[in-house]
């Protein structure tokens, strides 16, 4: 069966008897056309199924009113309650979001950003990878002077703002504990440290040990993609070290708990044989024995301030420059999982 012809202004007005202007102008709800011939525009319009031309009138306006969002992973709590955030403040203010996950992969992200760009997105909220070496695959953006908001994970340009915790202070804050607990011997799980979270949790993690007067040993670094497989594995690390570590500092949850699984099916005794911090507050740190303690920052606002700074750009209110760095806050939540000294 042939597709039904797409309904047009024109019908519209050639059943009313009126200009297609008059018609297109009804339709925007222009104020020199009457109520009562609004009404009558909307009831035909509805009754013969016309459908707004949404991209032309974008086209023409030059704007989309999306904006698109790239994160590391979708299956995470963490990320999830960035999008709601961001979703949240985008549908007040009439936009729709675009998103897409890069898998951890610099290609993909890549790939992802062109998508973006032929989309003709209003602005990007970017999340980078693990493995993104600079920012050039963004570049189209920067020379259209579309505007690229990094959070979380980031990296600085002249053309943009990033919005992020002081990862070091939270990383110090979270070794700090474990020492104050009578922890000596200590391991940091971590992503490979070329993005700044990492980065600086790991140096928060350097300058702890240090103002405490404990030396640091690049074995107590311990690489992973932070999977909760990934804590598996390196609970089979932590096993084999002589001695074995005290203390722990996980930079996310998930890993922690993969982690802490593992050693306890191997007999040991959390948190007096190994004391456990984690990062993000994840749901699961609260389902796992013992509690685990945390680092919380929230997600839902950190999706809300990025959206609420890039739509404030784009109206005209806010710029974005690399001068503009926001830093949220974060606390330290302290759980069973890290308290020796009770």
């Amino acid at each position: 069966m042939a597709n039904e012809k797409e309904v047009t202004i024109y019908d519209i007005a050639k059943k009313l008897k009126i200009s297609a202007t008059t018609v297109s102008r009804g339709l925007q709800d222009h104020p020199l056309i009457s109520k009562k011939t609004k009404k009558r525009i909307a009831d035909l319009a509805l009754e013969l199924g016309y459908q707004t031309n949404h991209f032309a009138k974008n086209l023409r306006s030059q704007r989309t009113n999306t904006i698109g969002v790239i994160i590391p992973r979708l299956n995470s709590n963490f990320m999830s309650s960035v999008i709601a955030g961001m979703e949240n403040v985008a549908s007040e203010h009439g936009y729709s979001l675009i998103i897409s996950q890069s898998s951890e992969s610099a290609d993909k992200e890549a790939n992802n950003a062109r998508t973006m760009f032929n989309s003709r997105v209003d602005g990007l909220l970017v999340s980078l990878a693990y493995d993104i070496a600079d920012l050039k695959h963004f570049d189209p953006f920067f020379k259209k002077n579309t505007p690229v908001i990094f959070f979380d994970r980031v990296m600085e340009h002249e053309n943009s703002t990033s919005i992020l915790i002081d990862n070091r202070q939270a990383g110090y804050n979270a070794t700090k504990h474990l020492i104050e607990q009578g922890c000596k011997r200590l391991v940091h799980i971590t992503a490979p440290p070329r993005q700044n979270v990492y980065k600086d949790r790991l140096r928060g993690f350097k300058d702890a040990l240090s103002d405490f007067k404990l030396k640091y040993k690049d074995e107590q670094t311990i690489i992973t993609d932070l999977t909760q497989g990934a804590g598996t594995e390196a609970a089979k690390q932590i096993l084999n070290m002589k001695p074995m570590p005290d203390g722990v500092f996980v930079a996310n949850d998930s890993c922690a708990v993969g982690c802490m699984l593992a050693l306890k099916q191997e007999g040991i005794r959390i948190p007096e044989d190994i004391a456990f911090v984690g990062f993000n507050n994840d749901p699961v740190a609260t389902v796992i024995e013992p509690n685990l303690t945390t680092i919380n920052y929230g997600g839902y606002e950190m999706g809300q301030v990025s959206a609420r700074l890039l739509i404030n750009h784009l109206n005209g209110t806010s710029p974005i420059t690399n001068t503009n760095t926001i830093i949220l806050r974060s606390e330290l939540l302290v759980r069973r999982s890290s308290l020796k000294k009770t």
